[in-house]
């Protein structure tokens, strides 16, 4: 059957839903379910938080008898495993779905086909690729866990007017204003971990939670590049981490901190460079990592092709003499990236770039 608007419609519907619980479901992707009878939507579900159960039983269970030759909107691959849970084909052929429409089909090797085929060999209608593009972006960060081996790499810059992030010396500078630093907070509570450099921990401080009414505990993994374990044990993030969990990345045989830090509950993992602490996270389930700084950590993720997505904050205040240079500004952007938003938050401008595909670069 060839795809409709009808079907794009509820799929967009089923990516709405998919967005919900983004950076919340680790290691499982959120995943968007939407159940159609006779033109009506009927069942509706949502990878839960933590990542259980799917989205598909839920949607199923609302819509209870009425699944019964009823069509299934789902924005990845129904699972064909045996988890913790049943798998979602099988739970699909048991409600008695007649159709099923699929934006993504899974890498997972353990799905990658088989959730297709399964309903398939079941005589129930397969539709795959309906606004696949658009799915593909709301999943981007499992996408890239799955193809990669690494998560997805988000850099933030906060730039002001002279294409500065900041002055030495001066700790954290307010570049954006409040609506920016709230859109921060939503990016980092859509992140699975929040990763800066020592020298960005050492000067600001931060503590990198979400601080949103009734987000505090979307706060992400907080990750320091540390090669020399120099994060103070009376840090923020050192005295937050029994709440919020901190990993701290140092060099094999360094000594600093590491005693009094894992007193206060931070993790210490030693590993030999970034590469290698990518790798450690996606095993662990993690799928999109934010950068919030410094400059040489940005610098060292996008001269090793690590970043695969920015986003840009232009501030209107100009930091003057002292200021830290900005890898990145407005006019001067790394090749191999497109723009594809732009709008105004408050007085600041926000430009979102994506990677290109490298056949894409010429």
């Amino acid at each position: 059957m060839s795809i409709t608007a009808r079907d794009e419609s509820f799929m967009r519907e089923a990516i709405g839903l998919s967005q919900i619980h983004v950076g919340r479901t680790g290691p499982n992707p959120s995943v968007g379910c939407v159940i159609v009878k006779d033109g009506q939507v009927v069942g509706r579900g949502v990878t839960a938080l933590g990542g259980r159960p799917h989205a598909e039983p839920q949607a199923l269970a609302e819509a209870g008898d009425k699944a019964r030759g009823a069509t299934a909107y789902v924005t990845l691959e129904p699972c064909s495993h045996h988890g913790k849970t049943p798998p979602c084909a099988n739970t699909i052929i048991a409600a008695g779905i007649s159709r099923v429409v699929v934006a993504v089909a899974d890498p997972d090797p353990r799905v990658s086909g088989q959730g297709l085929k399964m309903l398939a060999d079941a005589d129930i209608e397969v539709t795959i690729g309906v606004l696949q593009k658009d799915a593909r972006r709301a999943m981007s960060g499992y996408l890239t866990r799955q193809t990669k081996g690494r998560p997805q790499v988000t850099l933030k810059l906060a730039v002001s007017a002279d294409g500065m992030l900041g002055r030495k010396g001066a700790g954290q500078v307010a570049i954006t204003g409040p609506e920016a630093r709230k859109e921060v907070h939503l990016l980092r509570a859509s992140s699975d971990a929040i990763l800066v450099g020592i020298g960005t921990a050492l000067a600001d401080d931060p503590e990198l939670t979400v601080r949103l009414p009734g987000l505090q505990e979307a706060s992400p993994l907080r990750v320091v590049l540390d090669r020399r374990a120099e994060l103070p044990a009376t840090s923020k993030l050192a005295r937050t981490a029994g709440a919020v969990p901190v990993l701290v990345a140092v060099s094999h045989g360094s000594k600093g901190n590491r005693a009094a830090l894992a007193e206060t509950g931070v993790e210490i993992v030693e590993l030999e460079g970034v590469e290698e602490l990518l790798s450690v996270l996606a095993r662990r389930g993690i799928s999109s990592l934010m950068v919030e700084g410094g400059a040489r950590v940005a610098t060292d993720l996008l001269s090793r092709g690590l970043v695969d997505r920015i986003h840009l904050y232009s501030g209107e205040i100009v930091v003057g003499e002292g200021g830290i240079s900005s890898p990145i500004t407005v006019s001067q952007m790394p090749p191999g990236f497109a723009l594809i938003e732009e709008r105004t938050v408050g007085q600041d401008r926000l430009q979102i770039y994506d990677r290109l595909p490298a056949s894409a670069w010429i």
